[in-house]
């Protein structure tokens, strides 16, 4: 198909459910990715964090291939060895538990949501923040701390609680004897870049502990390296109830995790959960590779050395541009809180040859993959200083 004829196809027949950029992209390796000009583009907001590995990963396209020639698809009501594997890497890694697995963070989402309504027992409330991002399905949706969101959704499904992030008196004002189950990310990536308080955390957990509710940890974002650790929650030094992870455990295919303590895990028993296609074998190969890759080569060293550097670039910025308010972040998972509008500076960067993202209209958003260079940062930071210095000190 030629360019126009992409684009025609789009308006014609696919709904139009995304904000699209007129790039169409045919190949993509490591950082880089190549469009239908054969333009070369520097990728730092791969996959809206699918891609902590980058594009087309050697290993996990190895896996794939090898999977593919063998089984494709087995229902779960039958055992396969490739879940099995992944289930048991996934809990040595983390803590005792029990895994489900599914296709998509608002999936494993939903799931933690009904397992804490299920394991409740009359109680359904669940406390979450304002600022957060948890899915686009009804329950996820109602959860979220961003109105914009619901907008046009309404009546959303009832339970939910949303507070002040980091405000742990607001937590406590706002438990009953309806609340079951507390639920954040500790790191706010659509809201904005904004990092949970050690304090705060070990706050909820303890409270959690003495009200007996649920802590629920999403790391669909934050896990699989993106912070440098393995999941974010071991910054913190506690382990939730549940946790959920979805994103770059699949390594560019699509697989959800949740993860529950063992103690409470068996709450859901057969026929009250289910996901057709959640736990393939071939996703499940791709997810062990994934996970290998970044053990074996030694990526969450990467990812908070790059991290490090990548900062010290960015406050650089800072100190000559005036639109950067604030750089923040952990890992390789950084925001650039601007004083103008994010969009400009997204389109100039993409021009040349820059992909980056914009959220909560001033925040830049970058998360390239754990495996980038020096290289290919000082590149990014090169472009990111040309587009400033058009617009940079108002």
């Amino acid at each position: 198909m030629k360019l126009q004829d992409v684009f025609d196809s789009y308006k014609e027949y696919i709904m139009p459910t995304y904000t699209k950029v007129p790039l169409v992209f045919l190949k993509g390796k490591g950082s880089k990715l190549w469009d239908i000009h054969n333009q070369v583009f520097l990728d730092f907001f791969p996959g809206w964090g699918v891609g902590n590995l980058g594009h087309c990963h050697p290993k996990v396209m190895q896996a794939v291939r090898d999977q593919v020639s063998k089984l494709i698809f087995i229902p779960n009501n039958y055992y396969q060895i490739p879940q099995a594997k992944l289930a048991k890497e996934l809990i040595y890694l983390t803590y005792p538990g029990k895994v489900f697995f599914c296709n998509s963070g608002a999936e494993a989402n939903e799931g933690a949501i009904k397992f804490a309504r299920k394991f409740g027992k009359g109680r359904y409330e669940i406390i979450t923040f304002e600022n957060s991002f948890h899915g686009r399905t009804l329950a996820t949706l109602a959860a979220t701390g961003q109105s914009k969101y619901k907008e046009g959704f309404q009546p959303l499904p009832e339970g939910f609680v949303c507070v002040k992030f980091n405000d742990i008196e607001k937590v406590k004002e706002a438990i009953t004897d309806k609340t079951i189950a507390i639920m954040l990310e500790l790191i706010q990536g659509e809201g904005g870049i904004n990092i949970a308080d050690k304090n705060f955390v070990l706050e909820l957990k303890k409270l959690c502990d003495e009200k007996e509710l649920l802590l629920i940890v999403d790391e669909v974002q934050t896990g699989i390296g993106r912070t440098g650790k393995l999941f974010c929650h071991q910054y913190y030094g506690i382990n939730p109830d549940i946790m959920t992870l979805a994103k770059a455990l699949g390594g560019g295919l699509p697989i959800a995790a949740m993860v529950v303590r063992k103690e409470i895990a068996d709450t859901l028993g057969p026929g009250m959960h289910a996901s057709t296609f959640g736990g393939g074998p071939v996703i499940c190969k791709a997810s062990l590779a994934v996970l290998a890759a970044i053990q074996k080569e030694g990526l969450l060293s990467n990812a908070k050395k790059m991290g490090e550097y990548l900062f010290a670039k960015l406050n650089s910025l800072k100190e000559k541009y005036q639109i950067i308010k604030e750089v923040r972040g952990l890992g390789l998972m950084i925001g650039i809180e601007l004083s103008i509008e994010g969009k400009v500076i997204v389109e100039k960067c993409i021009q040349k040859g820059l992909l980056i993202n914009c959220t909560h209209d001033k925040v830049l958003r970058l998360m390239p993959a754990l495996n980038i260079t020096k290289k290919d940062i000082d590149k990014a930071i090169g472009i990111l200083d040309s587009v400033f210095s058009v617009t940079g000190n108002p």
